[in-house]
């Protein structure tokens, strides 16, 4: 344990100041590079804490994403004096306006109520146009875009056609339902962004900065590395590693890509289908437990349900969605004939764990107090202050004499933490900061108090994203609540559930599908469920599900071009078109799109009661075959696509694969037998023509 404070390899920096890159440089970047520490220790000091109510965390989470979100952008792109200007004013604007709600917390509770004042309205307006500018700049204009229609449509739906027309509004109470209360900006999305995400992120950063992604890579390496077509083996499996511990499609692209996608490249395969495996293998991040996506926590909240509810329907089809992944790069290898790594160029896996299992203590804490009832905001506090344990401790450690006193060292330290949950986070703090005032004097130390500086700003940046996507999604919320226009579209998909659930399934999926082609998973997720969720509950779906059958599509669609945000991202490392590696990413996913339909008709798949199967033959026995049957019908699906198996398949075969996998996800009456006979008959026709052209071969 006494490399623990050990890193990745270092950030570029700006010379001049010694800041990380991405800040911009000179003074400006120096300012922002605090904005952005300060940002983090807000959150820190909120979540150790709990000082200050909840909706003035939310207003101060949204005015710290405004203030470095446009510092940002004017330190980052062009443009002369006048722009950059204009861009701090309405940073520190965001700011201000979240510390207006702080200042006069009580009394806008009691003007909420349809009693604002002027001066209440302008901030409420000012804050509406500032989160519309913030997201456009940061993620584009698909999303804003779409808010806006959902605005006109609370503002001007009185003059809609039909069952779309509500009564009318005026501006005064869309304001107020927007800009203040818990039902607009600062609503669900934007209470769990600063509660629980904005704190795993900060996890997910130190843990990397700790040697994770090393370790991540080195045991996948040792793992797959020397298989058939091991380089895109490796890319799934550390990418599935790497989810355990960040929720980031797009920061897990850019941080094991930068090794997995050159290394596809140097084994053979073509730079858009490397790209696509590791967008792919990305993004599946956001599903993979224990630190989910961002939305795993707004469906937590939403349902009202335990985070660890959520986890526990989420493991199986995440390991279904890699393996799928993992399937369809094999497939891949075989069909090009794509070999693996020598033995003797890939480490030990095991001697990889050997070497850095101490940095699965942050993780193995977090899933213990998960699923122990304590809340994620506790055990991502607990997560990752351990972790700053580890980096700080790691410094001191490796001054000590001999390995007897580093072992006494580290058990006391571990005793010290122990004694948390019966002294208080108090013990924490002070062992922390004693860790701090140490590696002030210790060689090294600096070093290290860098690296978790550099940590905490990251964390800051890398929430941006996320951030600024829950604030604006809440316009959407704030509508779809002030109006009730969900419940039409609801009904909507109810009266053609009514005809058939799976057609109803399948609108629901291509919702998900043509939202993601312009927008992120949150608020793809939080527009189609607030729709389709009620609907799919009157059709028997059970809430949970349809939830996650809908986060499951919004992953998927993530990476559905034109706005592939995983697929983009690989393109500079891939050096290739980011459309084509999004095709390629469409491609390699399609074998996984099977998985939520077949949840659906078994809720076993999610482990979740209910369901005729569970009736039939029990509960865990159910467990076993749906996810037998499942990866069945991944195996079936992914020959079809990618056109191989043992042998390459003729058309003739891969129409027969797709029949026998389609028959398998229905749930009708003796589809599975169908789908299993037709199955296993294609497997043993395609093992006996492909061994009697190997027979003949040597006659020719």
């Amino acid at each position: 344990m006494a490399a623990a404070a050990e890193t990745t390899a270092a950030a570029p920096v700006d010379p001049e100041h010694g800041l990380p890159a991405g800040f911009g440089i000179g003074r400006a970047g120096t300012i922002v590079f605090g904005i952005a520490i300060a940002f983090s220790v807000f959150q820190l000091w909120v979540a150790a804490f709990h000082a200050i109510p909840s909706q003035v965390v939310r207003s101060m989470h949204v005015g710290f994403v405004l203030l470095l979100g446009f510092t940002l952008i004017a330190n980052l792109t062009g443009g002369g004096i006048v722009k950059k200007a204009t861009l701090w004013a309405m940073g520190i604007v965001g700011f201000g306006i979240g510390a207006y709600y702080w200042v006069f917390y009580n009394d806008l509770i009691l003007r909420e109520g349809g009693f604002l004042l002027t001066q209440d309205l302008i901030v409420g307006g000012l804050l509406i146009v500032l989160v519309f500018e913030a997201t456009r700049r940061l993620m584009g204009p698909a999303l804003p875009i779409i808010a806006g229609i959902f605005l006109l449509y609370g503002l001007f739906g009185e003059y809609a056609p039909g069952v779309l027309a509500h009564r009318g509004y005026d501006w005064d109470q869309v304001i107020g339902q927007l800009g203040f209360g818990t039902e607009g900006i600062y609503g669900t999305p934007v209470y769990v962004s600063s509660s629980y995400i904005f704190l795993f992120i900060l996890f997910g950063s130190f843990l990397e900065r700790a040697g994770m992604i090393k370790l991540f890579t080195d045991v996948s390496l040792g793992m797959v590395g020397h298989t058939k077509g091991g380089p895109a083996k490796v890319a799934v499996v550390s990418s599935a590693f790497m989810g355990t511990i960040s929720g980031s499609g797009v920061a897990n692209v850019v941080t094991t890509g930068q090794f997995t996608i050159p290394l596809m490249k140097r084994f053979g395969y073509k730079p858009a289908f490397a790209g696509g495996v590791e967008a792919v293998s990305s993004m599946g991040g956001q599903i993979m437990p224990p630190v989910m996506g961002a939305v795993a926590f707004i469906m937590a909240e939403t349902l009202n349900i335990p985070y660890s509810q959520v986890v526990i329907a989420a493991i199986i089809p995440a390991c279904l969605y890699f393996f799928s992944a993992f399937w369809m790069v094999h497939l891949e290898a075989g069909k090009r004939n794509l070999l693996g790594m020598r033995k003797d160029q890939t480490p030990s896996a095991l001697g990889a764990l050997k070497a850095g299992w101490y940095l699965l203590i942050p993780l193995g804490v977090l899933v213990y107090l998960l699923f122990t009832g304590f809340t994620p905001l506790f055990a991502g506090t607990m997560g990752l202050a351990l972790t700053a344990v580890l980096i700080l401790g790691g410094a001191i450690a490796r001054g000590l004499p001999n390995q007897t006193i580093r072992y006494l060292y580290w058990v006391l330290l571990g005793l010290v933490c122990a004694s948390f949950f019966r002294y208080g986070v108090n013990v924490i703090i002070w062992t922390i900061a004693a860790l701090i005032l140490v590696n002030f004097f210790v060689k090294g130390g600096r070093e290290t108090l860098i690296v978790s500086r550099n940590a905490l700003a990251d964390g800051a940046k890398n929430a941006l994203p996320v951030a600024i996507a829950c604030a604006m999604v809440g316009v959407i919320i704030g509508v779809l609540s002030l109006t009730g226009s969900a419940s039409t579209f609801a009904s909507f998909i109810v009266r053609i559930g009514e005809q058939s659930l799976f057609a109803s399934l399948v609108l629901t999926m291509l919702t998900c599908l043509v939202l993601g082609m312009g927008i992120p998973t949150i608020p793809n997720y939080i527009i189609t469920s607030s729709i389709a969720g009620p609907a799919l509950l009157e059709l028997g779906v059970p809430l949970l599900v349809s939830h996650m059958f809908v986060f499951y599509f919004g992953i998927l669609a993530d990476l559905t071009p034109p706005v592939a945000l995983a697929a983009f991202a690989a393109a500079p490392i891939a050096k290739e078109s980011g459309m084509k590696i999004g095709m390629q990413a469409v491609k390699i996913a399609l074998a996984g799109f099977v998985i939520p339909f077949m949840a659906v008709y078994s809720p076993a798949l999610m482990m979740q009661s209910g369901g005729p199967l569970e009736a039939t033959i029990g509960f865990w026995p159910a467990v076993a075959y749906i996810t037998l049957k499942t990866v069945f019908s991944i195996t079936l699906w992914g020959a079809a696509a990618i056109g191989f198996l043992l042998a390459p398949l003729n058309w003739f075969e891969r129409i027969w694969a797709m029949v026998a996998a389609f028959t398998m996800v229905l749930a009708l009456p003796i589809t599975d037998e169908v789908g299993f006979a037709l199955g296993f008959a294609l497997i043993a026709f395609h093992w006996w023509r492909t061994r009697a052209a190997r027979n003949a071969a040597p006659a020719e």
